[in-house]
């Protein structure tokens, strides 16, 4: 019996030890592939049909403002005012009646004088990966610039390209390193979990019928 134990323990300990490199492998990669493609100078990005503006919460738990939010806000308004973009898909959750990010998104948007006309909706973009693969399936738009926080973007810029998306990031300030500590913890294990969905061949929870962007 002592010998099972130590080999199931020695087993054990290879498969975190083969956990943590892959995590630092994944997230090593994704860095480096999209390095060259996100940007917080808005000069880098090129001028593009449409952009994907990846969706958080308005509100924290606590009903304090969310910073990430009203970044991203701030950067797709000054993107389409700069003339970089002509329309925004604003994609993220709606799983319950009381949570619309993409709603939230849209008026938010529609007060800083982008006109409601100029932002589609998808409702479905319960993940990174769903955002990206339906910005292409469902709107038809194989080149997008992404909003979202630095991090976030280095993901989602790779997963667009591994999904046949001519995509560049523009990075929305973030928030100070205190608050966002969680957020980037949780961002080591997405990463990897991003090469985890490609080698499964991960689809989007939701289809649907397509969108036209004139």
């Amino acid at each position: 019996m002592k010998k099972i134990f130590k080999t199931l323990f020695k087993i054990f300990l290879l498969l975190i030890v083969a956990g943590i490199i892959f995590i630092a492998w994944a997230n090593y990669s994704i860095k480096k592939d999209s390095d060259a493609y996100v940007s917080y100078n808005i000069a880098d990005i090129p001028e593009t049909k449409t952009a994907l503006l990846l969706g958080t919460s308005k509100n924290l738990n606590s009903g304090v403002p969310n910073a990430y939010f009203y970044n991203r806000i701030q950067a797709t308004v000054d993107l389409y005012k700069a003339g970089k973009i002509k329309n925004i898909i604003v994609s993220g959750d709606n799983s319950r009646k009381d949570y619309n990010e993409p709603e939230d998104m849209l008026l938010t948007l529609m007060k800083y004088g982008i006109p409601q006309e100029r932002i589609f909706l998808d409702h479905a973009g319960f993940r990174t990966l769903d955002s990206v693969i339906r910005a292409k399936e469902i709107f038809g738009q194989t080149k997008l610039i992404i909003i979202s926080q630095k991090f976030h973007n280095e993901r989602a810029v790779f997963l667009a390209k591994q999904n046949g998306i001519d995509a560049f990031g523009y990075n929305a300030k973030d928030v100070n390193k205190y608050a966002g500590f969680k957020t980037n913890i949780r961002e080591y294990l997405a990463k990897a979990k991003a090469y985890y969905d490609l080698l499964l061949g991960v689809e989007p929870k939701f289809g649907g019928e397509k969108i036209l962007i004139p």
